[in-house]
């Protein structure tokens, strides 16, 4: 590759970092959340809606941006989308509104939507089609890393002496407990200034930068001639079923990652200068599992093989954390990090194999589909009030043996 190339991966790398580091802060919001508004746990898991439902509404508005202004204005503006959305959390923590947290979520995800929907393909596009899948890996790898580091940063801050502020909270009259509760809240202000002054600094650096503008509308000729017989994208069952296959996918991955603090305090009394890393360690778990993918697909296992074993793994441990306690259950939810590594790159080729001119339309497929990790937490999180934290996971299971339905047999119907 090129130094110009090379330049370029480098660039996408620290986007990918970025929006990995803003979508993982989730798992210390939403513990974080629940105590400062006072809330269950239904209501504390609308963060996680709100942060994804966004790539429903806006993954085919992107689309029409990224055609309006193109690859590289699109990133710098979703990078102001998301400073906008940081700076929405100043007014939400100075007056206490849940509400108001949930809209500036809402609207740093429509940022990500954007950001996701401009730098997925185009990291891919951005060199040789043959070595797209290792690019891949390198984003997912800083994607993961920054998520891994994100809980145990603002976990310091948001989540300092949660357990002390939360044992204070019962002995207290109401005018004590609102001043309290006024002063947790306040705790996100100054990390979200600094973190919407970097974006804004990052969309500023991204707009001047050298990164080339790929045109993509050329390509669409050379499939032209594909699948003549097809009229519209819904004609292809490989797409519909790995849309489908995604929106589990990213359902499961975000109740790993997003669930698992709280699960560690509210079901195993872990204390939370403890419990506060154990997102990092399902990060960690992932970006093993896309080391692992590096060096192993397709050379000694397939895309398709991989998959399989992603869905395995993540039923086997999903029964672990039902039918154990203590740190084994809540390490088994982590270690579903390595069982959803691999399968984010996997159902992308798969489900848009064949799709010829409707490959742009397909992707927008799955760019919606990541409103799973909306939905799924959101159902976790009712389960957890109707019964428990730990039966509520017994969601994963159905999910992950999709996600093997898929890998074996779902993939090749045509």
């Amino acid at each position: 590759m090129t130094k110009e190339t090379n330049k370029s991966i480098i660039i996408i790398g620290v986007l990918f970092f970025i929006f990995g580091f803003v979508t993982w802060l989730n798992s210390v919001l939403i513990p974080y959340l629940k105590t400062a508004s006072q809330l269950n746990n239904f209501e504390s898991y609308l963060v996680a809606f709100a942060s994804y439902i966004s790539y429903l509404v806006m993954a085919i508005p992107s689309a029409w941006v990224l055609k309006k202004i193109g690859f590289k204005k699109g990133m710098s503006t979703g990078l102001v989308v998301m400073a906008v959305g940081a700076l929405i959390f100043i007014p939400a923590a100075i007056s206490r509104t849940y509400v108001l947290f949930l809209f500036g979520l809402f609207v740093q995800g429509t940022g990500l939507a954007l950001l996701q929907s401009a730098a997925n393909p185009y990291i891919t596009i951005l060199g040789p089609i043959e070595s797209a899948a290792k690019r891949m890996s390198i984003m997912g790898i800083c994607n993961k890393l920054a998520g891994a580091l994100a809980p145990i940063i603002f976990g310091a801050i948001l989540l300092k002496n949660m357990d002390k502020v939360e044992a204070s909270l019962t002995g207290m009259n109401a005018v004590e407990k609102a001043a309290e509760l006024d002063a947790l809240s306040a705790r996100v202000i100054t990390p979200y200034i600094v973190m919407a002054i970097i974006l804004i600094g990052l969309s500023v650096l991204i707009y001047y930068s050298s990164l080339p503008e790929i045109k993509t509308d050329e390509e669409d000729e050379t499939l032209a001639a594909a699948n003549k017989n097809k009229t519209n994208v819904l004609q292809f069952p490989n797409l519909l079923l790995g849309t489908l296959a995604m929106f589990l996918y990213v359902g499961v991955e975000v109740i790993a990652g997003d669930t698992v603090i709280s699960y560690a305090r509210d079901a195993h009394d872990i204390p939370t200068n403890v419990a506060k890393f154990f997102t990092t360690y399902t990060l960690i778990a992932m970006i093993v599992g896309y080391l692992i993918g590096t060096v192993t697909i397709p050379k000694y296992i397939s895309q398709q093989n991989a998959l399989q074993l992603s869905g395995i793994l993540g039923i086997i441990l999903g029964l672990v954390a039902i039918f154990t306690n203590g740190y084994i259950s809540v390490l088994s939810i982590s270690l579903l990090g390595l069982a959803n590594a691999l399968v984010f790159p996997a159902i992308w080729p798969l489900a848009l194999h064949g799709l010829g001119r409707f490959t742009k339309i397909g992707s927008s497929f799955l760019i919606m589909a990541l409103a799973g990790g909306a939905i799924l937490p959101l159902i976790y999180g009712y389960l957890a009030d109707t019964f428990d934290p730990q039966s509520a996971y017994w969601i994963v299971i159905p999910s992950y043996l999709y996600i093997w339905f898929f890998a074996v047999k779902g993939h090749k119907i045509k």
